[in-house]
């Protein structure tokens, strides 16, 4: 009797487009925020953008009735919510009023190699050569796409400044959250962390009031966007694929933002790019692929189904195959 090798299992599909997602959804935010920064000062434009989610996964929370996360999860929410949600979004807004949407995500995105090196010494997660590889490529394309973009002056060494204090505060908001989403729900944490940053910025309330009065719809709509789509959704898809693989692989996944954001910076704020810039934006990209590839194990090499070849084993099968 023959017997079937059983199927191999399928990959779960949900976690990558988690991640593509927040991707693309965070790439939107270095544009949204140059929009709504015009009419929003940094404090004030972050208050709104986390009021704005915290409302909307608040009321997610509610309908799928998840209540709280478990008391092992709270030190991980209060650190992500106050570096990540609170102090990252101010510097970041407050970065991306120096400098251009391309060099803001440049340099935030020295963040994942912070991200490697405190999971790799905080998290036991260790630093794959693919990963290093793949990281370092990307890198070096972010570097080139700050270059060809970045400004002159001491308003652009301000941004770039404010944008390194971004960085680090994200790496140890992802760090902290990591742990978080072995003890809660990815909308959970996602959740309670936003509204711990909405906390930390209401010292910028009588700020938000303000600029609400003087600015114009587009820029309250931008706010609004943010709020609801870059926050609220991304940073959920975001905490779900974060659970289901190392954080270094999933800020290696970041470096995808450079690019998309040098894109729709074109399209949306008319900041052509020049070919320096596109070909850093190439760079990012393929240190993404590099670093998301899977090394081929031995076994499957060989195929497991039919682990050795040669006349013993052939003869074995037919002696197996007969009735």
């Amino acid at each position: 009797m023959t017997t079937t090798p059983a199927p191999a299992p399928r990959s779960d599909w949900r976690a990558p487009a988690a991640a593509c997602t927040t991707v693309v959804l965070w790439a939107s935010a270095f544009v949204s925020i140059r929009s709504a920064g015009e009419a929003y000062s940094p404090g004030a434009l972050a208050l709104g953008r986390l009021l704005t989610g915290s409302l909307a996964l608040g009321a997610l929370l509610l309908i799928r009735r998840e209540g709280l996360p478990s008391r092992a999860a709270w030190p991980g929410i209060i650190t992500s919510g106050l570096l990540w949600f609170g102090l990252y979004m101010v510097v970041l807004n407050w970065g991306e009023q120096q400098v251009d949407a391309g060099t803001a995500a440049m340099v935030v995105n020295i963040g994942p190699l912070l991200i490697a090196l405190l999971g790799a010494r905080l998290l036991g997660e260790g630093l794959p050569r693919r990963l290093v590889l793949g990281m370092a490529v990307s890198f070096a394309g972010a570097v080139v796409v700050g270059l060809s973009m970045s400004g002159k002056g001491s308003s652009s060494v301000l941004g770039v400044l404010l944008c390194l204090l971004a960085a680090v505060a994200y790496a140890a908001g992802v760090v902290g959250q990591k742990p978080a989403l072995g003890h809660g729900s990815a909308l959970q944490i996602t959740t309670f962390g936003c509204l711990v940053g909405t906390v930390a910025c209401l010292p910028f309330s009588g700020a938000l009031l303000s600029d609400a009065a003087d600015a114009p719809l587009s820029a309250t709509l931008n706010m609004v966007y943010l709020g609801l789509f870059p926050t609220a959704l991304a940073f959920t898809t975001w905490a779900y694929a974060l659970a289901r693989t190392t954080a270094g692989r999933m800020g290696a996944t970041t470096y995808a933002v450079p690019a998309l954001v040098v894109l729709m910076a074109w399209l949306l704020l008319d900041e052509v790019p020049a070919l320096l810039t596109i070909g850093g934006g190439l760079l990012c990209l393929a240190g993404v692929a590099v670093s998301r590839m899977r090394p081929q194990t031995g076994a499957t090499r060989r195929n497991p189904a039919r682990p050795m070849e040669g006349p013993r084993h052939d003869t074995e099968r037919r002696a197996a195959d007969r009735p």
